[in-house]
Parts: structure tokens; sequence; C-alpha cells
């Protein structure tokens, strides 16, 4: 959803915002069980639970967002398990050999997820689009989630019938500030006129609904949530990719350094590979028929 992304439930689907401005970061408990965890010893895989470098002993820290939208999370609650984000947290959790006790979650501004600087989490699942600027101060994990951008107008607007980019062009544009989508907007629909530019995505949405801007720029999961649940009347006019045909990706972000990377990897590979990340997408995310690609 980079900040420089996104979420939803149609059915079983829902999309959602990330949130903007510079926070400090605060923990939130969850539920908690003995564990225990230590330095790596001489000798230990790496990758084993008692040998991770962990912010807690023992505990697993994951950072994400306050609220926590769906269909990332479900009822603003990480640790329910709900969600895809969440879903996809628990998975590598298990993979890493935490029980669903062990880990905790960090309420961390988007934008201070991949802040240069020392982190409170052990990393953080927030809609966090990899991007080079991004991985010069942060690591990221591979890509859990491959998303496009969408194109959100209402059906009475003049672009709802848009079937390409050039139509496009001279709509008026809300986006939130500092999200991949923004750039999307800027390096792919290169609207005449600069696009209006929001703190918040839910301000954007509102825009939209009062009818001060044609159409919003969102990621693809969180324009289903807009069409489903937030916007009357209003549909997915189409998505589109990126300027440079790179798939867009959304990864786990980690303090520059962490060692931790290379075992959440091996941890998403074995997702991936099981099968097991396409069905909690599926679960979660649903599909994305119905948004016709914009060339």
């Amino acid at each position: 959803m980079v900040r420089p992304s996104t979420l939803f439930a149609l059915g079983a689907l829902a999309v959602a915002a990330v949130g903007c401005a510079p926070a400090s970061e605060t923990t939130q408990a969850s539920p908690s069980a003995p564990g225990a965890a230590g330095t790596a010893s001489s000798g230990a895989d790496p990758c084993a639970k008692e040998s991770l470098p962990l912010k807690t002993p023992g505990k697993l820290t994951i950072g994400t967002d306050k609220p926590a939208y769906e269909p990332w999370f479900a009822d603003d609650d990480p640790s329910n398990g709900k969600g895809f984000e969440s879903a996809v947290a628990y998975a590598v959790a298990d993979r890493l050999g935490f029980a669903n006790g062990d880990v905790t979650w960090a309420t961390v501004k988007f934008d201070s997820a991949f802040a240069p600087g020392a982190k409170q989490f052990d990393f953080d699942l927030n809609q966090v689009s990899v991007t080079p600027d991004r991985a010069k101060v942060v690591d990221f994990s591979k890509g859990y989630y491959t998303v496009k951008q969408a194109v959100v107008a209402l059906e009475a607007s003049k672009v709802a019938s848009a079937t390409d980019l050039a139509s496009l062009k001279d709509a008026k544009i809300g986006v939130q500030v500092g999200t991949t989508s923004l750039q999307a907007v800027k390096d792919v629909i290169r609207p005449s006129a600069e696009p209006n530019v929001y703190n918040e995505q839910i301000d954007a949405v509102n825009a939209l609904k009062n009818k001060q801007v044609d159409a919003v720029v969102v990621d693809l999961p969180t324009a289903f949530y807009v069409t489903a649940a937030q916007v009357d009347n209003s549909r997915i006019v189409g998505q589109f990719g990126t300027a440079s045909g790179v798939p867009e990706v959304f990864g786990a972000v980690f303090e520059k350094g962490s060692p931790l990377v290379s075992c959440v990897n091996g941890a998403i590979d074995e997702l991936a590979t099981s099968g097991e990340l396409a069905k909690i997408e599926t679960r979660w995310l649903g599909s994305a028929a119905g948004a016709p690609e914009l060339k």
C-alpha cells in the first residue's frame, strides 16, 4: 500500500487504508503465553526459536498501524488471526515455532515503520510496498502479496466509464500522501492537474463522497472495500500496474541489518510452496474480477 500503500470485505472481502503521519510506536498487549528465547548459541540453527534475536525474549513482536483495517485485519484487532495480514503474521510465526500466545503486536504508524532508526518490533506488516528508497533505511522480506493500483469513481462521474488511462488525464484525482498510489498517479496516469493529496485515506474517500474529486486511486484490495462498504453508488473504473512494469509487492519491514530477514523469508517460501499463502489470500482478499485493466 507503500506509503509511498492500503483493504476489505466483499463477502469475505474488505480493504483498508494505511496511516500517515509519523508517530511514536507503542505496544498493545496481545494474549501472551510462556515462551523461551535467547541469543543464538554456537552451532545452533539461527532460525530456531531459541536462537532468534528478539526485541522481547520468547515473544515475536509484530508491528502494524491503528486502526487496523479490513481486509488486512478484522475488528481492528490484529491479534485475532482474522484478515489477510493477521493470518499471514500468525502463519509466519507458526513456521518460526511461535504459538499464537507468543505473538505480541506493536502499534506503529505507517510512515514510522520504514523510517530510519531502531524499531520496537521484530517485523512490521502494514501493506508496505517494497521500494528502493525505503530499502536504503530498512530491510524487507520477500513479497507476500502482489498488488496493483485501482481507480474508484462515483457511478455518475464523468470518468466512471473510462476504459484507458488517457481518459483520466483531465480528471481531478484524490490520493493519500506518501503512498505508492500517489506515485502511480504521477508516473502512470500523469493527470494534467496536480492530484488532490490527503493526509489520510479516509479523507480522500470523503472527498469522493462529497464530489470534491472525480476519482480516487488506492490499491486494488482497498478499492473493493471502498465500493462495497464506504461509498454508495461507486465503482471500480479499472486497475493498472506500475510505470516500470515491475510488480508492486508488500513486504514485511525490519530494522536495517536484522538477522531475522532470512528466517522470515524461509517461512514465506514454505507458505508459498505449500499453497497456504494462496489459500490465505483467497479467503481474505478474494478475486480481482470486475476490475478491468487500464492501459
